[in-house]
């Protein structure tokens, strides 16, 4: 933990910590929250379709068909095929999430606001290898180390917040639109069965299937909608809200460093920005 000393003007300034906060080896979290969920909520339903029966009786390949695939072509026309593919890959990186802990993020903003008001601006080349595993973090030691200002800081990263937040949420819509679709498509496979079931009234033996088909769509798609799209859309709004919170973190942190502020006001500045019980107190 930093430590206070007094400067020959009065100045209230900080020495550099003699642990520093860059050891730590939780800063990346695994969070697979989102896939163990959708495993446990697989899991339940076809525990209780294991319970009550058969669970052959609940596959159906025609069913499977109207709604899975026609759920994924109608929700392709609505979108470009370019989204489409960011999409696929932005859930399963949500699936499967690499999370860095935003108060060790916080305290490696204040050692490295310490280093540079101590050491000057080039001191940050020594950090790079460590702040590699955010690309983001990297490339603001990189500017501030180059002598950017700070509105250079933040036009080109706040830029990229942007780019990042629309992109996120453009998928999350992808799933939301998927969420709409899925339903339909079960009803209009449910339309499809009793057609077929009404037109052939006089052979019994076509009832059993058609009925099948008419039933298994309306499953399928209430189950693809509830328990699969839009659960991963919110985790995705989710994942967006807190990038955005910790890349306006390292930006706030970049400009302090440029201003050479005391480290201590980029606490408060920090502070101002995480909810009440995720704030940090780094400074004694």
């Amino acid at each position: 933990m930093a430590e206070k000393e007094n400067s020959a003007n009065g100045e209230v300034a900080v020495k550099l910590p003699q642990k520093s906060v860059f050891g730590v080896a939780t800063n990346i979290k695994s969070d697979a929250s989102a896939f163990i969920g959708l495993v446990l909520a697989v899991t339940v339903v076809i525990s209780a379709l294991a319970l009550g029966g058969s669970i052959s009786a609940f596959f159906d390949i025609r069913s499977i068909l109207i709604v899975v695939f026609g759920t994924m072509l109608v929700t392709a026309i609505s979108f470009s095929g370019e989204d489409f593919r960011a999409a696929i890959t932005l859930i399963g990186q949500s699936l499967f999430r690499q999370e860095v802990s935003t108060d060790i993020l916080a305290k490696q903003l204040l050692e490295l606001a310490i280093v540079v008001r101590a050491k000057g601006f080039l001191e940050l080349q020594k950090y790079e290898r460590v702040v590699r595993y955010n690309n983001f973090l990297l490339q603001g030691c990189r500017m501030v180390r180059d002598g950017a200002s700070q509105e250079e800081i933040q036009n080109l990263l706040g830029r990229e917040i942007d780019v990042q937040t629309r992109l996120h949420y453009k998928s999350a819509g992808i799933l939301r639109r998927a969420a709409e679709v899925a339903p339909a498509m079960g009803l209009i496979g449910t339309l499809i069965g009793l057609v077929q079931m009404l037109a052939y009234l006089d052979d019994p033996a076509t009832i059993g299937p058609s009925m099948a088909v008419a039933l298994l769509t309306t499953f399928y798609g209430a189950f693809l909608s509830t328990v699969v799209f839009s659960p991963l859309a919110t985790k995705m709004e989710h994942n967006a809200q807190n990038d955005a919170v910790q890349k306006r973190l390292i930006i706030n942190g970049m400009t302090s460093m440029v201003r050479k502020e005391n480290p201590r006001r980029l606490e408060m500045i920090i502070n101002s920005i995480l909810p009440p019980d995720s704030r940090i107190r780094y400074f004694k």
